[in-house]
């Protein structure tokens, strides 16, 4: 409790945490939420019916409204409402505050990998041009954000390696060209589509055996020999790409640097490994060439990003290196680890925070079947493998609820982009030389020419297509119990607002923004976007 007294003002506050920030309700229950403690205190000392009031000064006039649903809608258009200065009675809310703004959004997006450029060489031109338009083209999804890997990784067809002479420390044989039959023509491709505007991220999941301590394509660690010459290689990887046409925004040191207990292409670091290959070997090595591309750590599970934050954005001199982090989520089909992302973003605020990894693991496609996609039957890794303590976190889920629950608990969380892993698999969930088969957004039968878009490209498209970069997540606060709820505004001014039913009931509920709101309904079994303009 906050109390503020003096001859001119008497009045109580509660302060009481929500989200990122917190509510702030005054006895006669009116509420705001504020982004910190320092905005609390603000209020306290100026009349708190002034915060917000920048919200009113826009005039919104409609809201469109769009729904993907168990009872079939697909990004289906619900029609537009008109925003009214009438208030429901008694109409559960979202309050948005687009005064009170978090991060910016960098985007959402697919993965290119080997595995998707394969299944979509199969496919006729016509196709494959529709796939790639569907997820490109600015009338389309309009990804913004994408992650390529640099050697082979899992979703490749076979293990390789841009250099294979061992010893070889200046990398004389260095060669992309296993990527120029598939990977290159498959990012070109996507950057022609029409409005296509995309960042990548790359990623390496091993070094060539040859740098290695075990000399193996699957676990082991960099010599530290080799952690010069292992630099290197990312700068020449960097420029040969470069001269193909295609700019590589970021990179991750490694993909999963805690391992995946040998299973295919992987590479152990610690901390304190990362920490000293960025600061004395990466970053010098990428500013000696004259290589702007930004570095980001970790990119593991989010249950151990703590740990490898403050190991590495710990120490001043190599945070000063590094954009971000990275991070995947597998710990968990249900949590999103809202603390830990939370503590790293307050730790280090200047830092960006990035989902460049999530699918559904462990799982074969269901060809055509909208329904299983909704049911929650999916079983992830965890699901047989986790240890006893740890199975709580790996129950049966449904596929769309994990993608658009894990989106927004992200955003909420102040991730600014989340990246899916393939865009395109085939029926079983490859091709994957492990075996370790997945389920992707958009499936493919290249003998039959059909491509199938799960529901799960739906959802996606909820994100890409309305929360664009440069937008910004604004402040809210809700009394739907049952629904999660983010928002942002957008750099051409419209809102979008995500809302997400996993009750089997329809629930109407208000918008309110400024001194107007608009009334809508959410079906049970559902997504939502409403643009606001």
């Amino acid at each position: 409790m906050a109390a503020a007294n003096s001859s001119r003002v008497k009045f109580s506050l509660t302060i009481s945490p929500w989200n990122d920030g917190y509510v702030v309700v005054s006895k006669k229950g009116k509420g705001l939420t504020l982004k910190s403690t320092v905005a609390a205190i603000a209020c306290i000392l100026i009349p708190f019916f002034l915060c917000g009031q920048e919200a009113q000064k826009k005039m919104y006039k409609t809201a469109n409204v769009y729904q993907t649903s168990r009872a079939g809608d697909k990004l289906t258009s619900k029609g537009s409402l008109v925003l009214s200065t009438q208030r429901g009675q008694k109409l559960p809310h979202v309050m948005l505050t687009p005064d009170i703004t978090y991060q910016q959004i960098l985007g959402f997006g697919g993965s290119f990998t080997e595995a998707s450029a394969y299944v979509l060489s199969k496919l006729s031109p016509a196709k494959r041009k529709e796939v790639l338009n569907a997820y490109f083209r600015s009338d389309g999804a309009g990804y913004t954000l994408t992650r390529t890997h640099i050697n082979s990784c899992d979703f490749s067809v076979r293990n390789y390696a841009y250099s294979n002479t061992p010893g070889d420390k200046e990398l004389n044989d260095f060669s992309i060209a296993e990527d120029l039959d598939d990977l290159i023509p498959l990012i070109r491709d996507a950057m022609h589509c029409e409005g296509a505007d995309f960042k990548i991220i790359a990623t390496p999941w091993t070094a060539p055996p040859w740098m290695k301590s075990n000399n193996k394509w699957n676990d082991g660690s960099l010599l530290p020999e080799y952690y010069t010459t292992w630099a290197l290689y990312f700068s020449k990887y960097l420029q040969e790409y470069s001269k193909q046409g295609i700019e590589i925004w970021g990179i991750t040191v490694e993909n999963e640097p805690l391992g995946n207990g040998g299973q295919w292409e992987s590479m152990i670091f610690s901390p304190q490994n990362m920490a000293e290959f960025v600061k004395n070997h990466l970053a010098p090595r990428l500013q000696k060439n004259g290589l702007n591309t930004r570095i980001l750590i970790f990119d593991h599970n989010r249950d151990q990003v703590k740990q490898w934050a403050d190991g590495i954005l710990g120490d001043p001199e190599t945070a000063k290196l590094v954009w971000g982090t990275a991070v995947h989520w597998y710990s968990s089909t249900v949590e999103w680890y809202p603390d830990a992302l939370h503590y790293v973003h307050e730790q280090y605020p200047g830092k960006g925070l990035v989902h460049t990894e999530g699918c559904i693991d462990s799982e074969v496609p269901r060809w055509h079947q909208d329904a299983w996609y909704w049911e929650s039957e999916a079983k992830d890794w965890g699901y047989t493998w986790a240890p006893p303590a740890d199975k709580h976190l790996h129950p049966k889920y449904v596929p769309v609820y994990r993608y658009a629950r894990d989106i927004i608990g992200c955003l909420n969380s102040w991730v600014e982009g989340w990246v899916d892993w393939n865009i395109v698999l085939d029926t079983q969930g490859g091709p994957n030389h492990a075996n370790n088969w997945c389920i992707a957004p958009v499936i493919a039968k290249p003998e039959t020419d059909e491509v199938y878009y799960t529901p799960l490209f739906y959802v996606l498209e909820h994100f890409s297509k309305f929360f664009r970069p440069g937008a910004r997540r604004i402040g809210l606060s809700t009394d739907l119990k049952d629904l999660m709820v983010t928002s942002c505004v957008n750099p051409d001014g419209t809102i979008a607002v995500a809302v997400l039913n996993q009750t089997e009931e329809a629930v109407r509920y208000e918008v309110v923004i400024g001194a107007s709101a608009v009334r809508c309904t959410i079906d049970g079994n559902a997504l939502q976007t409403i643009v606001i303009e």
